[in-house]
Order: C-alpha cells, then sequence, then structure tokens
C-alpha cells in the first residue's frame, strides 16, 4: 500500500515543502548561473524512469552551454566546461534542486534508485532491468545515501534492486537522513 498510494502523497508534501525552502535559493542560484556563462538556466536529459519509459530530468546548468558537442556525456574531474558556478552546484548537489519538478510530472520520487541514462540499459540482464525499475527513480536513493560516488555498476545494482524489493516508509527515512548527513560531509 505505501509503495501504491502514501509513498507518492508523501513525495507530493515533500516536494512543496522543498519549494518552500528553496524557493528564494532557485532564483539565486538561476541569476548566478545566467551571470556566470552563456545559455539557459536548466538542464534537461533523457534518463530512464520505472518501467523503461524514457522522461527528461530537470537540474540546474552547471556546464557551458555546448558542452555536449565539446565533450561529450561522461565529467572528468577537472573538466573544463563544468561553469564556475556549476562546480559549487554540483560539489553541494545544488544542481539536483529542480528535480523537484520531476517529483511533481509524476515521473520521479523523493527516494528511489537513481535514473539511469539510455545507455547504462546495457549494464543489465532483462530481469535486472525490469527488478531496478520497478519503481520510480530518485532524487536520492540508497546507493546515493550510503556510499556515494565510491560504487562501481554491480554494487550500484545491488542497492537499487535491494531498495525496489523493501521499499517502505522507514526506509526512506532513514534514506532520507542518511543523504542529509552525506551532503553535508561534502559530496566530492
Amino acid at each position: 500500500m505505501y509503495k501504491l498510494v502514501f509513498k507518492r502523497i508523501f513525495d507530493i508534501l515533500a516536494a512543496l515543502f522543498m519549494i518552500f525552502v528553496f524557493f528564494i535559493p532557485m532564483i539565486i542560484i538561476s541569476a548566478l548561473i545566467k551571470i556566470d556563462s552563456k545559455g539557459g538556466v536548466f538542464y534537461r536529459q533523457k534518463r530512464i524512469g520505472r518501467g523503461g519509459a524514457i522522461f527528461k530530468i530537470f537540474k540546474f546548468r552547471t556546464m557551458v552551454a555546448n558542452a555536449d558537442q565539446i565533450g561529450g556525456y561522461s565529467t572528468m574531474k577537472n573538466d573544463n566546461r563544468i561553469t564556475k558556478i556549476g562546480a559549487f552546484l554540483r560539489k553541494t548537489s545544488l544542481d539536483e534542486i529542480p528535480q523537484i519538478f520531476n517529483i511533481f510530472l509524476g515521473n520521479m520520487s523523493l527516494i528511489g534508485p537513481r535514473p539511469d541514462v539510455p545507455h547504462q540499459k546495457s549494464n543489465y540482464t532483462e530481469e535486472e532491468f525490469i527488478k531496478r525499475h520497478n519503481v520510480l527513480p530518485g532524487i536520492s536513493g540508497l546507493a546515493q545515501s550510503r556510499n556515494r560516488h565510491n560504487l562501481n555498476n554491480k554494487n550500484r545494482k545491488r542497492y537499487d534492486i535491494f531498495y525496489n524489493e523493501k521499499i517502505s516508509l522507514f526506509l526512506d527515512i532513514k534514506i532520507i537522513f542518511w543523504t542529509i548527513k552525506t551532503l553535508l560531509k561534502g559530496s566530492y
């Protein structure tokens, strides 16, 4: 019952609270992005959602406007395509705030496995892909709250599938607190 009804109610209430808390910071961040570099404020990217459906995730733009043409999808440490404000947004994970709107659109949850980019589908067997994508992806998830950037694909899949099998309000609340602790320590 939690997975089907109460989780969505929890997500909407959490997203409303987050809009209230982050409204002024979102305006400030938007202005800083526009001052720092040319281009739009938001970056939209295709991701895999529940049931394998493709959707566009919203993020604050952290790279120069034509970054994909300059260097492709992957970023590296000290990537010169990352803007000054973008480096700060990535380090603090503030670039993820616009995903609140993905929650309202119904293609993301507050807590769930981070959404894969389409080319990551090849990292799964058919059975793993179905298990991994049977819930909405989240702004934060079990893998991100426990090991953040120190996971290989195999261990990330293990965390994500475990979450999908054990999903509960209690687990979501634990992940929220673990995420806060991880963010306070610093992302990178």
